[in-house]
């Protein structure tokens, strides 16, 4: 069984935490650790035990670690943990036992991988890597009725860089061509675009939800929500600039568990001031677009974002967009730009002033009036990487996986992944 869902409403939730028995595995994690971002200190002496005392009074990690060496019986001892844990945390166990059937069964009960002492820094490096990866694709449940949500949000690093354009045209190429339920959430209460740039009436939804967030359900969901397409409805307001924003970002909470449950896609045009107020609002966002243009304040800006993802929303996938690239005319070069922010720019969308202005005369989204230009076609790149991030299918490409049944349930999302190749494994026994 798996302990009762705890929202972390004050985004407490870390994004990582081990509890091994030994100084050498502790020697070895703590470096890795520190590479990835995380805070060394949540490396904790103790095995299986100690994580479960722990746990039993503190919100659960995005992974965890645990020790399986001081264990007498490892698969009935992870029934405690299993208590205690919160769905969604992705679990690696490392032991001292080199044994092909144990290894099966702690996978087959929820472990997302079983890795043997003496570990190395390339090991835990490979297999944390992946663990984050899996914790950031859409949560599944069991059950057929399962639906798989992506949720994705968007937040540029100044205004005017044009992520209202990139969240609406992604949120029309979700609904229109990939055919799945989206839901576009537009947190810029007073000057928000995302209705605007539809050609429809943004309505009073937004504004009544944070006023009352006691009143959202999936009924709300539906009155409330403007439908742009058969696919797409759109959640915005054009509140009062006398009025000021009222809230402990609860409403907001709210919305995004309703739109989990109702969507398949989940896209959030994030104001950057969002994030310094409510930063609990990423805790289950999968995607965060980073929107920049190639100046200077924007390289600034952009360094300080993906720094303040690192720590407070490791969990989601960060992704560069550079918007409005001009060949030539740049304020700083793209090399120069990479260099100040220590990391490549995922996408580059080129500047097209023309199309921009004819997608605002039309009342429609930019990659549906110019389904033909150059920068369509870099959106549309940022959104199969999305839709990627989502695939669901098995190893042979036959189709879901089904969502199998174990003692961890919740805990274990290694079904959406193939396993790294070259990932240590213990050697079949001989017959």
């Amino acid at each position: 069984m798996n302990a009762p869902w705890k929202p972390n409403l004050a985004g407490n939730r870390d994004p990582f935490a081990a509890f091994v028995c030994d100084e050498n595995t502790l020697d070895a994690l703590r470096p890795v650790v520190i590479e990835l971002g995380w805070p060394p200190e949540k490396c904790n002496k103790g095995g299986l035990r100690n994580a479960v005392q722990s746990l039993s009074v503190s919100a659960s990690p995005a992974i965890l670690l645990v020790d399986l060496s001081e264990s007498g019986n490892p698969l009935n001892d992870i029934n405690g943990l299993a208590e205690v844990c919160e769905p969604g945390t992705v679990v690696i166990a490392i032991g001292q036992v080199n044994d092909v059937r144990l290894y099966r069964d702690l996978l087959a009960s929820g472990i997302h991988d079983y890795l043997l002492k003496p570990l190395s820094a390339n090991q835990l490096r490979d297999t944390l890597t992946q663990a984050q990866m899996v914790f950031n694709q859409p949560k599944h449940q069991d059950g057929a009725a399962a639906k798989q949500h992506i949720s994705t949000a968007v937040v540029g690093t100044r205004g005017g860089v044009g992520a209202s354009t990139l969240v609406t045209s992604l949120a029309w190429l979700f609904s229109s061509e990939y055919k799945r339920p989206t839901a576009l959430l537009d947190l810029d209460v007073h000057f928000g675009t995302g209705a605007l740039t539809l050609d429809l009436e943004p309505g009073r939804g937004l504004t009544d939800a944070i006023d009352n967030p006691s009143r959202i359900d999936g009924l709300f969901i539906e009155r409330a929500m403007v439908r742009a397409n058969d696919n797409l409805a759109i959640l915005s307001a054009e509140a009062p600039i006398n009025s000021p924003l009222m809230t402990d970002g609860a409403a907001f909470l709210q919305l995004e568990e309703e739109f989990r449950q109702a969507f398949e896609m989940t896209l959030i045009d994030m104001p950057r001031n969002m994030i310094i107020n409510f930063p609990h609002l990423l805790s289950e966002v999968n995607v965060v677009i980073v929107a920049t243009e190639l100046t200077l304040a924007s390289a600034r800006d952009a360094i300080r974002i993906l720094s303040w993802l690192k720590g407070n929303a490791a969990h989601a996938t960060p992704l560069v967009v550079a918007n409005r690239v001009q060949t030539g005319v740049g304020e700083i070069s793209r090399a120069d730009f990479e260099a100040s922010i220590e990391r490549k720019i995922d996408f580059v969308v080129p500047f097209d002033l023309k199309s921009a202005a004819n997608a605002a005369k039309l009342g429609q989204t930019f990659v549906e009036a110019n389904r033909s230009s150059k920068a369509t076609a870099a959106i549309r790149d940022i959104a199969n990487t999305i839709a990627n991030m989502g695939d669901n299918e098995d190893e042979d490409g036959n189709g879901p996986k089904k969502a199998k049944s174990s003692l961890l349930g919740g805990l274990d999302l290694k079904a959406l992944l193939p396993r790294k190749a070259g990932a240590k494994v213990p050697a079949e026994p001989a017959e």
